[in-house]
């Protein structure tokens, strides 16, 4: 239910509710100042006293239609609903008009997941609201709770004709554009609504990020810009900016964007790692490690933070580094699988075979199935003289990738090696028919297998056959 905004005798209403609730001395309010505070505990997310609120309202003023769709609403809210639509049903016998009846009665049908019942109460709402473009807002939600994006964006470019001040309009307006793929309409929707309101910081935002969407970043960045004229306190834009400075290779005025940035709110790790990242793009090493650090110490849980500090250090092949600071991501977030695959190969460049070999079985279990980390951690174990877990790790890979010479040829190479000539056999005469020139696996990793007489005879004929 909608209410103007709170004024200084709203405040002496609260005011006196709350001393009488310390006093226990009971005090007369008029219904309206009752809807005021009711409203305002609403707002706050302060259930408790919008419910004591109602129920000393309704001892007050037993008729008033407004408490009793208050309470409509927390039984909504608790999930009450069939006790909330009764109490509709009554109420509508007494005011059929009441557009926030038909509200309530559309949101309990919402909730019961009757999105195209809800919508047609809805619009019976809609004839007797003074307030269209909220009615026309929760009727674009119910479309898009369908899935229907057309009549969604329809009706939240109703809803902005009403009020071109409603940005979550505007937001969902372009969500549905972007569903269905419709970015040049949403440039075009985008410059008419502005040729309107040339003032509205938010519309050139998302102007800015359509053009993004195509590669127009000339475009995108004119858009930031006057995104930032409207409102000079805009984040959101000097952060979007900076990005597009980013892409253009002007890494100087993206930093500078960045840094205003940080003088206008609490710093955002995004920022400080944009930062260092242009720094690192400067060769300037000694600021981008300031930056990356400063990242990791603003948000231990980002982890594009210590993936740039990370690879910060394995770049310059200071392994030992690198692993420091991954290991400290890890005790932060041991399920992250990024880390657990920078941890691996930081491992295994310092020949530290069996950690590695740990690494790369944790980032299997969490999910990352790539062909290189399947035949990585093979050949590490080959390396470790687990041949029996190599040939297992392989198995499970040719699950995946049935078709791969160099999952056969390590198959091959691991069967002859435990003396399983026949399966040795069997997979060397696939791997060769699905790609020969990957036999260079077989010199690199089993080159004593090239000098069984049986093994040259499978090439031999291999190669004849092929003529």
């Amino acid at each position: 239910m909608k209410l103007p905004p709170p004024n200084e005798h709203n405040n002496i209403s609260l005011t006196r509710f709350e001393s009488m609730l310390k006093t226990n001395n009971v005090l007369f309010f008029d219904s309206e100042e009752f809807e005021e505070i009711i409203h305002y505990y609403l707002e706050n997310g302060k259930m408790a006293l919008a419910k004591k609120a109602t129920k000393l309202g309704l001892e007050q003023h037993p008729t008033s239609i407004n408490l009793k769709l208050f309470q409509v609403e927390m039984f909504i809210f608790e999930n009450e609903l069939d006790i909330a639509d009764q109490l509709l049903d009554q109420l509508y016998l007494i005011e059929q008009s009441n557009e926030e009846i038909y509200i309530q009665k559309a949101n309990i049908l919402s909730r019961r997941d009757m999105h195209r019942e809800a919508i047609v109460l809805l619009e019976k709402a809609f004839k007797f609201t003074m307030d269209e473009a909220d009615v026309l807002s929760l009727i674009g939600m119910e479309y898009l709770f369908l899935e229907d994006y057309e009549n969604a964006k329809v009706n939240f470019m109703r809803c902005l004709e009403e009020d071109e001040t409603d940005y979550s309009a505007l937001y969902n307006i372009i969500y549905c554009f972007e569903y269905l793929e419709e970015t040049n309409e949403a440039i075009d929707y985008l410059n008419i609504f502005l040729d309107k309101n040339p003032y509205s910081e938010v519309a050139w935002h998302q102007l800015g990020k359509q053009y993004m969407l195509i590669k127009e970043h000339k475009k995108a960045l004119a858009a930031y810009e006057f995104a930032i004229i409207s409102d000079d306190r805009f984040i959101g834009a000097y952060l979007e900016k900076g990005k597009v400075l980013e892409k253009l290779k002007r890494y100087e005025e993206a930093i500078e964007c960045y840094s205003i940035t940080l003088g206008l709110d609490d710093p955002t790790s995004f920022a400080l790692l944009r930062m260092g990242k242009c720094y690192e793009k400067l060769g300037n090493e000694v600021l981008a490690l300031e930056y990356f650090t400063k990242c990791v110490e603003e948000d231990g849980l980002l982890d594009k933070g210590w993936i740039a500090i990370t690879d910060f250090y394995y770049r310059k092949k200071d392994f030992e580094k690198a692993l420091y600071f991954i290991d400290k991501a890890i005790n932060i977030d041991s399920e992250n699988v990024q880390y657990w695959k920078r941890y691996a190969k930081i491992n295994r460049k310092l020949k530290w075979f069996e950690e590695a070999e740990v690494g790369f079985r944790k980032t299997l279990e969490l999910g990352n199935y790539e062909l290189e980390t399947w035949l990585t951690r093979c050949d590490i174990l080959i390396k470790l003289g687990e041949y029996e877990a190599a040939i297992n790790n392989v198995n499970q890979a040719a699950e995946f990738y049935p078709e791969s010479a160099e999952i056969e040829f390590r198959l091959a190479g691991l069967h002859y090696y435990r003396a399983e000539a026949t399966d040795g056999a069997f997979h060397l005469k696939n791997a060769l028919d699905i790609e020969s020139e990957f036999l260079i696996i077989i010199e690199e990793i089993f080159p004593e297998i090239l000098k069984l007489e049986s093994v040259k005879e499978i090439i031999k004929n291999h190669k004849k056959a092929s003529l």
